[in-house]
């Protein structure tokens, strides 16, 4: 099988694979190269997939009780779709508070064009909508811990030990081979972390012990899952 677990970062997006057991890291352009290039058999990413006309999505208010009290603030809600498409964070704030009554953060207005992305790839491809699941790293982490969130921010370096920690206990060494890789300045030590750990929940799903947030999944009104998955 093919796994991969994806983080967006500066470069695109950074991606790493798993094949028969064969871990490398690369920072791909585009989701749909990635897709493409890898026919991948499970991917886990960090980014929202399925949103809502109005309201917070279910998997997101579940997610951060499960993240509280420590990570709660690191999962900031998904928009609404109506939020896409604007050109600018002042009237993408705008279109939100007409539809739901709130502006967005400046967290999510940063990441809407890979929202975007993310969609597009799935409304022009449905074929890819069984392969792709979102995650969200701290759900990972919190799960790789025993279901206790971490206790330090991932940018400190306490939060960096704490993470790296449960990595080597799987992939003894993994993050150093992979940071040699890949190009300076088009990720974050972060960003490779994230990558990892929903790798780690993309092999869950392929054993099938993966804990969906909601279950079963709730749908957007294009078909897509609302769920959030470690």
């Amino acid at each position: 099988m093919t796994l991969i677990g994806i983080d967006g970062c500066r470069g695109g997006w950074l991606c790493v694979c798993d094949t028969h057991g064969e871990v490398d890291a690369i920072i791909a352009p585009s989701l749909a190269h990635v897709l493409e290039a890898c026919t991948p058999d499970i991917v886990v990413i960090d980014m929202p997939i399925g949103l809502s006309a109005s309201g917070p999505r279910a998997c997101d208010t579940l997610a951060r009780r499960a993240l509280a009290p420590t990570r709660a603030s690191s999962l900031f809600p998904a928009p609404v779709r109506g939020a896409l498409g604007h050109p600018t964070y002042e009237a993408t704030c705008a279109a939100h508070r007409a539809i739901d009554g709130r502006a967005i953060s400046k967290q999510a207005w940063f990441i809407l064009p890979k929202i975007a992305e993310v969609d597009a790839v799935l409304q022009q491809h449905p074929r890819w909508r069984d392969v792709l699941h979102e995650g969200h790293p701290e759900l990972s982490f919190a799960t790789w811990n025993g279901g206790e969130p971490m206790t330090h921010a991932k940018k400190t370096n306490e939060g960096r030990v704490e993470r790296r920690a449960l990595i080597d206990a799987r992939w003894p060494g993994v993050v150093d081979r992979l940071a040699s890789t890949l190009p300076r300045g088009a990720w974050a030590p972060d960003d490779l972390l994230d990558a990892v750990a929903v790798l780690w929940t993309a092999h869950r799903l392929a054993r099938g012990e993966a804990v969906v947030r909601p279950d079963p999944p709730a749908r957007d009104a294009t078909g897509l899952r609302m769920s959030i998955t470690a």
